[in-house]
C-alpha cells in the first residue's frame, strides 16, 4: 500500500529572468566574504531567457513525493487571480490531492521574481502574498489524521504560528515528520526550534540555518576548509550534535557545492554532489530534502544510500530551468547510480 504523504509549505508564480549583464561581485573582509548580483545602474537591459514556472516549498515537494510514487496531498494558501490559477493547472497532470489546499480571495498569491546568473544560482525577490497567512482553521486536521508522513517545508510571516501545534498534532497521531527549517521559525530562538525539533524524524537545515540556529559558525580551517572524503569540519560535526534532540532523529545539512552531512547518533555522513550541469539551483533544496525523507523507506532506512538518492534527485533539478522540471523516479535515480559506481557516501565514526 502507498504511504500517504502530506505536504505543507509555500506556493508561488515564480518568473526566472536571465540577463547576460548581469556582474557577480565578490566582497571580502577580514572575517567573512559576500557575492553580490549586480546590473548597471540606471540601465535598460535585454533579457537573454525569461520564463514562468510553479514553484514554493509546498509545490515542489508535493509534486517530487507524487513522482516517486507516494499518496500525496498539498496544504498551501492562494489567492484567486492569475497566479493562483496558474498553481492549480500546474496540478491537473499530477497525481497530487488538491482537496486541502486554502484558497483566499482577498489576499493574493505568491509571487517571485528570480534572477538567475551565468552561474547558475539565483536572487529571489519574493511576494509572501498568501504564502505567510495560513492560520490553524485553514488546515483540514481530519484529513490529515490519515497521513503517515508529513513534510514540512519553511513556513513564512504567520504562518509560522501554526508550526507548534501542527508538529504535535503530528506526534499524538504517529505521523512520521520531516521538518524543513525556513528562517521564521530559527529566528524565534534555540529553545523554541529544541520543542519542534524533538517531534521531527528528520531535520534537515542548509549550513547557514543551521550555523543561526544553532549559534554555531565554521571557523575557517585550513586542513578542513576543502572537505576531503574522510572529513567533516568539526563545527559542521557540532551543529549536527546539537540539532539531534531525540535518538530516533536524522539530522541532515546542506552546504552547497560541498555536498550534504548527516548524523543518526552513532555515525556521520559525508555526501559530496552528484555531478551535472547547472541551469539553476532553484528547487534543488526542496528536492533534496523531500527524496531523503522519502528515501529512507525505499532503501530501508540506509542512510548513505539515501543521501546519494537525495543528490542524484537535486542534480537532476539543477540540471533543468524550473522547480520541478528535472525531477526524476525512484527508477531513474537507481539507473543512474549503478552507471557511476565510483560516487559513494562515506560514513565517518564519532
Amino acid at each position: 500500500m502507498k504511504k500517504k504523504v502530506f505536504t505543507i509549505g509555500s506556493a508561488t508564480m515564480d518568473v526566472f529572468v536571465e540577463c547576460d549583464s548581469a556582474n557577480i561581485l565578490s566582497v571580502c573582509s577580514k572575517d567573512s566574504s559576500s557575492n553580490y548580483m549586480s546590473y548597471p545602474y540606471g540601465a535598460k537591459l535585454d533579457m537573454s531567457n525569461f520564463s514562468s514556472k510553479v514553484g514554493g516549498g509546498g509545490v515542489n515537494t508535493a509534486m517530487n513525493f507524487a513522482n516517486l510514487g507516494f499518496d500525496t496531498s498539498a496544504i498551501f494558501k492562494i489567492g484567486d487571480d492569475i497566479y493562483s490559477q496558474g498553481i492549480l493547472e500546474n496540478f491537473k497532470n499530477s497525481t497530487v490531492k488538491t482537496d486541502c489546499i486554502i484558497q483566499d480571495k482577498a489576499i493574493s498569491t505568491g509571487f517571485s521574481i528570480i534572477l538567475v546568473s551565468f552561474q547558475g544560482d539565483r536572487t529571489v525577490l519574493a511576494n509572501r502574498g498568501a504564502n505567510a497567512l495560513i492560520k490553524l482553521e485553514d488546515i483540514n486536521f481530519d484529513k490529515l489524521k490519515d497521513a503517515d508522513w508529513l513534510y514540512i517545508a519553511p513556513l513564512n510571516g504567520e504562518s509560522n504560528k501554526v508550526l507548534e501545534p501542527l508538529v504535535n498534532f503530528a506526534k499524538e497521531n504517529d505521523i512520521k515528520v520531516c521538518f524543513n527549517a525556513g528562517t521564521t521559525s530559527i529566528k524565534q530562538g534555540f529553545e523554541y526550534m529544541k520543542k519542534i525539533l524533538a517531534t521531527a524524524d528528520v531535520v534537515v537545515m542548509n549550513k547557514e540555518e543551521a550555523s543561526m540556529c544553532s549559534g554555531i559558525k565554521v571557523r575557517p580551517d585550513t586542513k578542513t576548509e576543502h572537505y576531503s572524503d574522510a572529513i567533516i569540519h568539526p563545527d559542521i560535526r557540532a551543529m549536527l550534535r546539537k540539532l539531534k534532540i531525540k535518538d530516533y532523529q536524522v539530522v541532515v545539512i546542506t552546504d552547497g557545492g560541498n555536498g550534504a552531512y548527516a548524523y543518526d547518533g552513532k555515525d556521520y555522513y559525508n555526501c559530496p554532489v552528484f555531478p551535472s550541469p547547472v541551469i539553476s539551483t532553484l528547487g534543488a533544496g526542496d528536492a533534496f530534502a523531500s527524496t531523503f525523507f522519502a528515501s529512507l523507506r525505499e532503501t530501508n532506512f540506509d542512510i548513505s544510500q539515501s543521501l546519494m538518492y537525495a543528490s542524484v534527485e537535486s542534480s537532476s533539478v539543477v540540471s533543468k530551468f524550473g522547480a520541478t522540471e528535472g525531477l526524476i523516479t525512484f527508477d531513474e535515480i537507481k539507473r543512474i547510480l549503478n552507471d557511476n559506481s565510483d560516487y559513494r557516501c562515506v560514513k565517518v565514526k564519532e
